[in-house]
């Protein structure tokens, strides 16, 4: 009972609590539809002020200052942007970028002359900040409309107020032509692009930046924009820009000259030819991060495709700032970087110079980033930097190939990136690279020593794998990596075990599978337990068991023994078995006479054992090799007693093997030190017969 009281007073809060959850909410819904009502009546009210206040009567200016002002500071939040648009606002903002009318006696002096402009400019660059108004506001004729604003300037006057209508002008074409290429293009059909570009040339800084603002966004994928901005010689005064000291005028310069020379080839050459490089060069090493990151990238740009290019580019000094960059704890620095050093490292000049200046360790670590697009750019990089011979031992020496092996990488074309990295340090193992390896694997240090022995087992080919592992003391240092308490050492150990295994085993394979039987005298199945012509009967478990004489003499040196030697069995007729089981004394039997057998798992250890004390070695390495493939985490220890036990040699290389490529999840079971302590010796044995074998091939 009291149970149920409790869940029923718990189910009454409950209710309680949700029914004034629902109070709260309606309340919050109420307020918000008398705080969207009260916005619809003030948007109301300033539109209202707006369309009966176009003159230049002092008051109505004031009253139109006061308007398009509060429909500015409204419009900074989005959400009532849409109001706004929705109450009629915009064609009277823009009727009102416009001076009204002037009076017939005009004595010079205007009331707030610029000032509502300004505002009006201000609130629609505002609105236009939602994609959604962007065409409408256009609709309403506003491209001419600031254009003309642009051009204030020219009525001799630089005051305040007309710098601040034409930051404001610029600021709005900013905004409507953002990621809308028809708006683009309008502005310049409108003839908007040459006050735009006069005014890189302005003494106020603000408008400097506002204008290289609408220009940067004028030139994102609109060919004939950048066609025009570069005919109406902007670059110039953009390079003259990106010298300067404010930050925010070279980040936008800088922005400016990247959207040009974006998939441009024959602007690219203009801006290079120009005088841009070192400049761009020089932002790399500003205090402004944006300048940085957006000097990296436009770096990268010009580094695309001419080779030329390249080399001056590091021979310029970037490769340095670029490197530091690398380890910024700026996401989007890091990537830019990465991107320009990819492809500054497509060239071979620069290839060594940028891994000599110690570019490769950090592009390294970017493997681990998080970041799909940071991963790749790093990723790309290393490719070109592997193409170098003269970088091959420096990727050893910092373990770059475990980074490239075991990284976690976003999406695929990274994964392919590395794998074409791996092949093409592959591809650069002889000569002289390996000389210098194999130098480095006796003089070096121990760890540089185990590094070099891990790379070339993974990127060696087989025909080297003799003269590195068994003549230069390979083998014994990633045997020692197993001896190792380190337990990634153990992993690394004998990850490059199973490769110099696999990799060896495609020159000289130890017995991967069952070998063909030997050609024997074989009687057939229809003779297994058959009396006639049988000269000879075995006693199984108490009964007899019909053979022949010539089968089992050219069958094992154990049945030759026994027939053809000292032994009581040589005249006897009826000859004793012990210790075998009649099932699998006739399977054996029957492998005599017919040189097959379908081997049950259950019975393979039986028949292994009869095997051995047959000296069956085509049976015994069938069974072997039924037994091999049930080998387990849970088995492989008694697998291996099991091999010893009987001299199982392909059992036990299937147990190596096993146990090598299994390490990670050995690692942790009970026993697993100590299996190793015991089998490392036969490890050792196997791979000496396996380097030293003659290969299959010859």
């Amino acid at each position: 009972m009291g149970s149920k009281e409790w869940q029923g007073k718990e189910n009454s809060s409950d209710r309680k609590g949700q029914k004034r959850k629902l109070d709260q909410q309606q309340e919050e819904r109420e307020s918000a539809i008398v705080t969207g009502e009260a916005l619809r009546r003030e948007v109301s009210a300033q539109v209202e002020i707006l369309s009966n206040t176009y003159s230049w009567t002092e008051a109505d200016r004031a009253a139109a200052k006061r308007a398009t002002h509060l429909l500015a500071e409204l419009a900074k939040n989005e959400d009532v942007a849409s109001i706004i648009v929705e109450g009629g606002a915009v064609p009277l903002l823009v009727k009102h970028l416009q001076a009204p009318p002037s009076p017939v006696e005009d004595d010079g002096l205007k009331p707030y002359e610029h000032e509502v402009e300004k505002a009006s400019a201000f609130a629609l660059g505002l609105l236009a900040v939602k994609p959604e108004h962007q065409q409408c506001i256009v609709d309403a004729g506003v491209l001419p409309l600031l254009v003309d604003l642009l051009k204030r300037h020219k009525c001799g006057l630089n005051s305040r107020a007309i710098n601040g209508v034409i930051r404001r002008a610029a600021d709005a074409i900013t905004n409507l032509a953002h990621e809308n290429s028809s708006i683009k293009t309008s502005v310049r059909t409108e003839g908007g692009i040459p006050p735009l570009v006069e005014l890189l040339e302005f003494s106020d800084a603000k408008v400097q930046r506002a204008v290289a603002g609408a220009l940067r966004t004028l030139a994102f994928k609109n060919d004939e924009n950048k066609k025009q901005i570069v005919e109406c010689n902007a670059l110039p005064s953009l390079i003259l820009m990106l010298r300067s000291e404010d930050s925010a005028i070279h980040y936008e310069a800088v922005g400016v000259l990247g959207n040009l020379v974006h998939s441009s080839p024959n602007i690219k050459k203009d801006v290079l030819h120009a005088g841009a490089l070192q400049p761009v060069i020089r932002l790399l090493s500003s205090c402004c991060s944006e300048s940085q990151r957006e000097a990296a990238l436009l770096l990268g740009q010009f580094a695309a495709t001419d080779s030329d290019c390249k080399i001056h580019i590091v021979q310029r000094g970037a490769v340095p700032p670029l490197i530091e960059m690398l380890q910024s704890p700026d996401l989007q620095l890091r990537e830019m970087s990465a991107f320009a050093l990819g492809r500054l490292a497509q060239e071979s000049n620069n290839q060594a110079g940028i891994s000599h200046s110690g570019g490769l360790v950090p592009l390294l670590k970017l493997l681990d980033a998080k970041n799909g697009s940071l991963q790749h750019n790093a990723a790309f990089a290393l490719y070109g930097l592997a193409d170098n011979e003269d970088n091959v031992a420096d990727f050893v020496k910092v373990g770059g190939l475990q980074k490239l092996q075991e990284g976690e990488f976003i999406v695929q074309a990274t994964k392919d990136c590395v794998a074409k990295t791996l092949k093409r340090l592959e591809e650069k193992i002889h000569g002289r690279v390996l000389t210098h390896l194999l130098y480095l694997m006796r003089v070096g240090e121990k760890s540089v020593q185990r590094q070099v022995a891990l790379a070339l087992a993974h990127l060696c080919s087989p025909e080297d794998q003799r003269s590195i592992f068994i003549d230069n003391n390979g083998l014994e240092l990633l045997l020692g990596l197993l001896k190792s308490t380190n337990t990634k050492q153990q992993h690394d150990g004998a990850v490059a075990l199973c490769k110099l295994a696999s990799k060896a085993m495609t020159l000289s394979p130890i017995d991967a599978a069952p070998p063909s039987p030997i050609s024997q005298v074989y009687l057939g199945e229809q003779y297994v337990n058959n009396a006639t012509l049988s000269d000879v009967t075995f006693l199984v478990q108490g009964k007899r068991f019909f053979a022949h004489r010539i089968c089992l003499l050219a069958s094992s040196d154990a049945f030759c023994a026994m027939f053809d030697g000292g032994y009581r069995e040589k005249d006897a007729r009826d000859i004793q078995i012990p210790n075998i089981r009649l099932e699998i004394f006739e399977l054996m039997m029957r492998f005599i006479y017919t040189g097959s057998l379908d081997i049950k798992p259950d019975i393979a250890k039986d028949l292994l054992r009869a095997a051995d004390q047959y000296l069956l070695e085509g049976l015994k390495r069938l069974c072997e090799y039924t037994i091999a493939q049930d080998i387990s985490l849970e088995n492989v220890s008694s697998m291996y007693e099991l091999s010893e036990a009987f001299h199982a040699v392909s059992l036990r290389q299937a147990s190596i093997l096993f146990i090598l490529e299994q390490y990670d999840k050995l690692i942790d079971r009970p026993g697993h030190s100590s299996l190793m302590q015991h089998i490392l010796p036969e490890i050792r044995n196997y791979f000496l017969r396996l380097l030293t074998k003659p290969s299959a091939l010859n």
